[in-house]
Order: C-alpha cells, then sequence, then structure tokens
C-alpha cells in the first residue's frame, strides 16, 4: 500500500500571549510574557498567585449567551482557534467531502471549572441535589471535538485523546496516521485547556509543581535555568489543520509545511516524574523519525518540552545528547513556554504552531528568562536563549510529554512538491 502525504494547511492560536495565529508568533518572536497575576478569582490565599491566562477573552464576542452556557471555557477555546483554522485553511465547507473530515482533539483535563463549580455549589447543602443538566456535557474531554463536527458538518472521525500534557500531541499523531492510511482527507486537530481556577492552581500547588515566584511573575517560568521552580500555568487553544497532500493541492491550499513523523512512547518509570536518563524522550524521538527514514544529522530545530520544573529540564537535554551525540550541538534548541506557560493539553498543539512557524519562516522564537546556567544541564547545547534567531530550519521537532510518563514527538519538514 502506497502511503500518502500529509501536510499543514491552516492554523488557529488563542494563547496568553496572542488571540489569533498571528499574534502568537509576532508576540514569541518578541519574548513576550503571558504571565501576570491572576485576575479570574481571588488568588490571595494560594501560594501561587500568577498564572498565563488568556486575556481580555469575553465569550459573547463569539457565541451568543445561550450558546455560551453550554460550553465550559476549554470549550470555548476550542470553537474560538479553530473558526480561525478553519478560515485560514480556505475551507469550502459546501464543497467540502464533510464523511471523509474529522476532528481529533485534544485535552488533558477537559471541563475543570464546570466541574469545580458543580460540585462547590452542591457541597454542604440539605436537600435535593440540584445540577445543572449541562454538567456532563460541558464537562466530559470529548466535547470540544464533538461540538467542532456539530458546527462544521464533519462527518469523519472523531474523537479525543486524553494523555495529560501529550494529549493534543498525540490527537496530531493520529491525524497524521489515519491520513497516510487512506482514511480521510482533512482532519481538525489540537487541543484546549482552561484550568487556571481554584482546582486546577490549588491542585498544581498542591503537588509543587508549579513556580511560587509571585514577585516577578514575567520571570517566573525559566526554562533549563538554575533557579527554576516549577512551571507556570496556563491555558488557552490550537487549531492545526492536516490535509492529504493530493487533496491539498486540488484545491489550491497554501502549504505551510509537510508532516513527516509522529513518534510515541512512555517512560514506564513515574507518576509525575521523567526518566532521569530521558529514556523515554529518545525513544519518542527516533520514533518519530523513524517514520520517514529521517537521519538525526538532519534536524535542524527542537521545541522542546521544557517545562521549567527542576527534574524535567535535565533530562530532556540528556535525551537529546544521548539520541543526537555530536549533532545534538548543531541543533536550535527553545522553548516556548517560558513565554506560554504550560498549556497542558493545548501545550502539544500551541508549540507544533510555533514550530511550523519556524520551518516555514527559517526563524526560531527564543527561550526567555534565561540568568542563570545550571551544571546538571550540558550548558554547550544552543537553547536560543534571550532573541529570536534566523536560521535554516528544514525539518524539525515538537516534543510533549505527559504525567504517567507519556511522550509524544512531531517532525515538520519544509514543504517541497
Amino acid at each position: 500500500m502506497k502511503l500518502k502525504r500529509v501536510v499543514i494547511t491552516g492554523l488557529g492560536a488563542l494563547t496568553p500571549i496572542g488571540k489569533s495565529s498571528p499574534e502568537y508568533w509576532e508576540a514569541l518572536l518578541k519574548g513576550e510574557s503571558g504571565a501576570a497575576p491572576i485576575t479570574k478569582f481571588d488568588a490571595s490565599n494560594f501560594k501561587t498567585r500568577f498564572a498565563c491566562e488568556v486575556k481580555d477573552f469575553n465569550p459573547n464576542d463569539h457565541f451568543d449567551r445561550k450558546e455560551a452556557r453550554k460550553y465550559d471555557p476549554f470549550t470555548q477555546y476550542a470553537m474560538v482557534s479553530t473558526e480561525e483554522a478553519v478560515k485560514d485553511a480556505g475551507l469550502d465547507l459546501d464543497g467540502l467531502d464533510k464523511d471523509r473530515t474529522g476532528v481529533i482533539w485534544g485535552s488533558g483535563i477537559g471541563g475543570l471549572e464546570t466541574f469545580f463549580k458543580e460540585v462547590a455549589g452542591y457541597s454542604g447543602k440539605e436537600g435535593p441535589p440540584r445540577f445543572s443538566p449541562f454538567f456532563i456535557p460541558k464537562m466530559i474531554a470529548d466535547i470540544a471535538a464533538g461540538h467542532i463536527s456539530i458546527k462544521y458538518g464533519f462527518r469523519g472521525p472523531n474523537y479525543t485523546t486524553t494523555s495529560a500534557c501529550a494529549s493534543s500531541a498525540n490527537a496530531m499523531i493520529d491525524c497524521y496516521n489515519l491520513i497516510l492510511l487512506g482514511k480521510a482527507d482533512i482532519f481538525i486537530s489540537g487541543g484546549s485547556e482552561a484550568a487556571v481556577n481554584e482546582a486546577g492552581l490549588g491542585g498544581f500547588s498542591a503537588m509543587h509543581a508549579i513556580s511560587v515566584r509571585n514577585d516577578d511573575p514575567k520571570t517566573a517560568s525559566r526554562p533549563f535555568d538554575k533557579d527554576r521552580d516549577g512551571f507556570v500555568l496556563g491555558e488557552g487553544s490550537g487549531t492545526i489543520i492536516f490535509e492529504e497532500l493530493e487533496h491539498a493541492l486540488r484545491r489550491g491550499a497554501k502549504i505551510y509545511a509537510e508532516v513527516v513523523g509522529g513518534g510515541m512512547s512512555a517512560d514506564a518509570y513515574h507518576m509525575t516524574s521523567p526518566h532521569p536518563e530521558g529514556l523515554g524522550a529518545s525513544l519518542v524521538m527516533a520514533d518519530a523519525l523513524s517514520d520517514s527514514g529521517i537521519s538525526p544529522q538532519e534536524i535542524d530545530h527542537i521545541n522542546t518540552h521544557g517545562t521549567s520544573t527542576p527534574l524535567g529540564d535535565i533530562a530532556e537535554p540528556k535525551a537529546i545528547v544521548g539520541f543526537f551525540g555530536d549533532h545534538a550541538y548543531k541543533i536550535s534548541i527553545n522553548s516556548t513556554k517560558s513565554m506560554t506557560g504550560h498549556l497542558l493539553g493545548a501545550a502539544g498543539a500551541a508549540e507544533a504552531i510555533a514550530t511550523i512557524l519556524a520551518v516555514q519562516n527559517d526563524i526560531i522564537p527564543p527561550t526567555i528568562n534565561h540568568f542563570t546556567d545550571d551544571p546538571e544541564i550540558d550548558n554547550k547545547l544552543d537553547f536560543t536563549y534571550h532573541k529570536a534567531r534566523e536560521r535554516k530550519v528544514g525539518i524539525a521537532l515538537s516534543n510533549t510529554f505527559g504525567f504517567g510518563g507519556h511522550n509524544a514527538c512531531l517532525a515538520f519538514k519544509k514543504f517541497k512538491k
């Protein structure tokens, strides 16, 4: 069986540093931080009182009031970024074969805000329990994919992947594989998360997973820095249109990049900590490259998982050096989480967009907030600190890892017919 080729034809983003894909890209290149004191609720009693929120988002700008009430924020975010991506791809919704157009979405948590508010509203009250009839439909993690398909009438494969912070990367890999096999022509993919609420902040704080740098939020996400003290909680959505090459060419679509690999692995090590030698990370990069027979020496750029956590930021560079050898020092590495914070299940999508645009434009966004080298990290690696850098980017990887030891890696290549 001859495998198909897969390309990217549309992008949409709703992030803490930009409410569209162009805004997001511009902010990345400027090195802007999305971290600031929390405005969604009173966080004064929490150890951490800041996050990377989506700024100035009003659901009523995008949905009528009745519709907005049916969507948890994670679904609202998904619908907004998807509308942008569908328009960006120039999809003819009337002429499209909707039986061969699917939606595979990613979310690590789903409707956490809905769950928290419904349970908090019931807790401790006497009398018959009262819950909203929308409680379950708003909360379940698959509902964003369902609403996208309902809005546009897409009847192809439709589901959600949940693998913690690797969720949207796993969703995109499934899209890539299904198009390769000829199961669909187009997939709407990506991920969304909306965990900046009392439950999300409190849960991650109790794990000691997030930064407590309340005196200086904008520099709190500092991947690979000696004084990093945890990730910065973020939220948002990213949508990417995956399309079979010949289908895209027939309709004259613009093509951002080609997808040439998708790797998946498990650390099989610990519930929340990465394998200390980066074993799973090495395996997943090898798996991504094996799809198209790409040699490690062809990789120019890696958008790392780079969360600003004490253990993760040691393990991933070890994996890069262990897998790539001497070539590791020729790769431009970065962590866009230094600017966006950690979008959890949406991280893979947001970072894939940054990686795709790096390939298209031959520019590497920076890793900001680096102040002190960590002696446990190989500092001969090129982490693209402080400023964006122009360089040829033929093939790039986007790494995403999640609690439970889930690892995913996507490979993007500059498109050539």
